[in-house]
């Protein structure tokens, strides 16, 4: 890394106090510490709502400061009332003096019994490891299922239906545990590397959101699961330099675009044990992705989802649990690819279920039969739904998130589930922003939190069909006084015109900002398909960007076409075949087009920036359009397509050896020869989502090109950049200083 030492180029970042673009120093009532490490702007929320059957009460994870644990409080939906179900005294272990640290909950089909998580660790993005206690609420006994099984490596434990049992994962096999005798039965022996028996490996983790990989039937006699077979994928090596006086390193299988994915099929085994049945599912299983998979309501059947490698066709199956036969009895096809989705529910009487397609162009929900027959659409219109709430049988409607107006908002809407009259917004007209629910069974009562990008989330329990705010639960006026306090300019929410289509983006400006003179800008940019940058809501506060604004920087995020925004199927199916390609060609347009509109602007100091799939997106602006942007910081990006892994990258992009060329134009890695400005590499060591080979690849290929740029290295942090000590904070002053150097 180049090294500059002149005095004006030097950040000093104590507290209250930065450099201005020109080197005075200034004070700023923003402070990467208070951001980064005093934890000065936290929010409050809560934590695992679980409504209970009878829709009247619900309960949540509580801190007891005094004890140093959380509580499990159950409230009454209209009075409020307030009772511990689970005091701290009663997670106490019996050889214990400590309360247990209880991560998250589950109830037995008869609210008799919880299954408490603790001791728990991260695999890969989420702690989904560690340890169970079943608590019995009528005896008082808390006893540890798999004491005998190595600590904190139980996955995904569940009641039986009867409450009599608990399943669960260990090391990649599946046991069952008799609750009453403490017996353990051991399901699956043969997991281990190769095997992974009621769980998922990384790219199906990673892509399609498969963690808990197996199902009790419905007379819990049958066990359900996911086997994977990974020999064949490649594997990868992320390297531990850090823990030892010799490398460590650590393999796990991860199928890289083109090469061969894991085997995956589905069975059934007796939860007393004896030989697995497999479903006989039709298509090379490597091929293919058994993607969902759930219990049909009253039956001794399954229901699973299989989609084709490409992803542009997903064949839904029912199988007999018995006599191990299937039958396809839904198949959606699409010209791009097609997205899985979470809302399959069962209505009147379990014949039929709700399904979301996007065959009419937007996103809807339809209704669909047991055998696939009948086919109706409940929700149309110019919107998408964006996720499904609640359903109401008993008075025919659904309720779902949707925008129809702005998609850079959501709110609650309700149908008929007969498909007749239009749909009906339930969330008040004046609170503009977005709104998230956790709704009762019944659909009358919800946790409801509204937040905008001014205003921290306002959590409330209301009546949902009048939106009657019956209490407030939290107001967050804390962070909001100490927000306010800061003088932030606001977000301003603007589109912008680039001829084809009209593009979402926000910009912050100084907060001394004077129209009259010149700021140099700095571009935020995401740009796939997995996510959005514009949404009105508050996300911390988005308090990074407004420290640069404070620093004297203009801050704008465009979405460009593509992005997981509510805007219809033509929006997100355009960048089908060139990701990285039609993306770069939206940003640098906008940037050209709001670099006219807004004279403030200086067009010979523009910074662009972005992480992942935005590290990726400032590659391929700064090289391919290098007259616009001056100065880039690129974080864990894809250098090359096809080092990122099967299932995502070729269901935007296709096969490698069928979308050649989009492969090539669309990999930043082939257009360094172009860089103009400056840049700034970072990628973590062990990231096992876009490994430190990408990082390694283009800064060789930068050499080649005798192209000087800067990079920095953060040894055993992830994707994420944030493990280990004081690293958030040190990655944010490395990128300020670069700004205030190079910008």
């Amino acid at each position: 890394m180049k090294h500059i030492t002149t005095i004006c180029t030097i950040l000093v970042l104590s507290v209250g106090s930065a450099l201005s673009l020109y080197g005075q120093a200034i004070e700023t009532a923003l402070t990467l510490e208070d951001i980064y490490k005093n934890g000065t702007y936290p929010t409050r929320s809560y934590r695992s709502v679980r409504w209970l059957e009878d829709s009247r009460h619900y309960t949540i994870l509580e801190r007891n400061r005094e004890r140093a644990c959380s509580e499990i409080i159950r409230y009454n939906a209209k009075s409020g009332e307030r009772v511990v179900l689970v005091g701290a005294d009663q997670l106490v272990p019996v050889d214990g003096t400590d309360p247990l640290a209880v991560r998250d909950y589950q109830w037995s089909a008869d609210n008799n019994k919880l299954l408490l998580f603790t001791n728990t660790r991260r695999v890969w993005r989420y702690h989904t490891r560690g340890d169970y206690w079943v608590l019995d609420l009528q005896s008082g006994s808390l006893q540890q299922v798999g004491a005998s099984l190595k600590s904190s490596s139980l996955m995904f434990a569940k009641f039986s239906p009867d409450g009599s049992k608990v399943g669960y994962v260990s090391e990649h096999n599946i046991f069952v545990e008799e609750l009453g005798s403490s017996t353990v039965t051991q399901l699956t022996d043969d997991g281990g590397e190769r095997y992974v028996n009621g769980t998922f490996d990384w790219v199906y983790e990673e892509e399609f959101n498969c963690r808990d990989g197996f199902r009790w039937s419905n007379n819990g006699e049958k066990i359900v699961y996911w086997h994977s077979d990974t020999e064949g994928t490649g594997t990868f090596y992320l390297i531990n330099n850090l823990d030892s006086i010799y490398s460590i390193p650590t393999p796990f299988p991860y199928p890289k675009v083109g090469t061969t994915n894991s085997a995956v099929k589905i069975g059934v085994v007796a939860a007393s044990g004896g030989t697995t049945k497999w479903f006989d599912v039709p298509g090379d299983p490597r091929n293919h992705y058994l993607v969902r998979m759930e219990m049909v309501p009253g039956a001794d059947q399954v229901i699973f989802q299989q989609l084709n490698r490409l992803q542009n066709s997903n064949r839904v199956w029912i199988g007999d649990l018995e006599s191990m036969e299937i039958e396809n009895i839904l198949t959606e096809t699409d010209e791009a690819f097609l997205d899985v989705h979470d809302d399959l529910v069962w209505l009147e009487g379990n014949r039929y279920f709700t399904w979301i397609s996007e065959r009419d162009g937007w996103r809807h929900l339809y209704r669909v039969s047991r055998d696939g027959k009948e086919i109706s659409q409940v929700t149309s219109g110019a919107f998408d739904v964006v996720s499904l709430e609640c359903i109401n049988p008993q008075a025919g409607y659904l309720y779902y998130i949707a925008s129809p107006d702005n998609p850079t908002r959501r709110y609650l809407y309700r149908s008929r589930l007969d498909g007749k009259r239009t749909p009906e917004r339930i969330s008040p007209a004046g609170q503009l922003g977005q709104h998230h629910y956790v709704m009762s069974p019944d659909a009358r009562w919800a946790l409801h939190t509204y937040e905008n990008a001014q205003t921290p989330p306002v959590i409330s329990l209301e009546e949902v069909n009048s939106h009657r705010v019956i209490r407030v639960m939290e107001d967050n006026q804390k962070i909001r006084e100490k927000y306010a306090g800061l003088n932030l300019s606001t977000k301003e929410f603007f589109r912008v015109d680039i001829g084809d289509v009209m593009l979402d983006a926000w910009m912050i400006k100084p907060a001394a900002f004077d129209p009259g003179k010149s700021y140099p800008i700095i571009f935020f940019v995401y740009g796939e398909p997995a996510g959005s940058t514009v949404q009105d809501s508050w996300g911390g506060g988005d308090l990074w960007h407004h420290y640069l604004a404070q620093l004297g920087y203009v801050v704008i995020s465009v979405d460009n076409r593509g992005t997981a925004a509510p805007r219809g199927k033509a929006w997100r199916n355009s960048i089908y075949e060139q990701i990285g390609i039609l993306a770069a060609e939206d940003q640098a347009a906008a940037a050209q087009e709001i670099l006219a509109t807004y004279p403030f602007l200086d067009r010979e100091r523009v910074g662009i920036w972005g992480w992942s799939g935005g590290g990726s997106m400032t590659l391929n602006c700064m090289f391919r359009y290098p007259g616009i942007y001056k100065t880039g910081i690129a974080i864990a990006f894809v250098a090359h397509q096809k080092l990122y892994d099967t299932a995502y990258q070729e269901r935007y992009m296709g096969l490698p050896d069928k979308n050649s060329e989009g492969y090539h134009q669309g990999s930043p890695i082939n257009h360094v020869s172009k860089l103009e400005g400056n840049l700034l590499l970072i990628h973590g060591t062990a990231d096992d989502n876009v490994h430190y080979q990408s990082f390694e690849m283009l800064v060789d290929e930068l050499i080649k090109q005798d192209k000087l740029f800067d990079m920095f290295s953060y040894p055993m942090r992830t994707h994420a950049i944030r493990e280990r000590e004081n690293t958030s904070l040190h990655l944010r002053r490395t990128m300020a200083r670069y700004w205030l150097e190079n910008l």
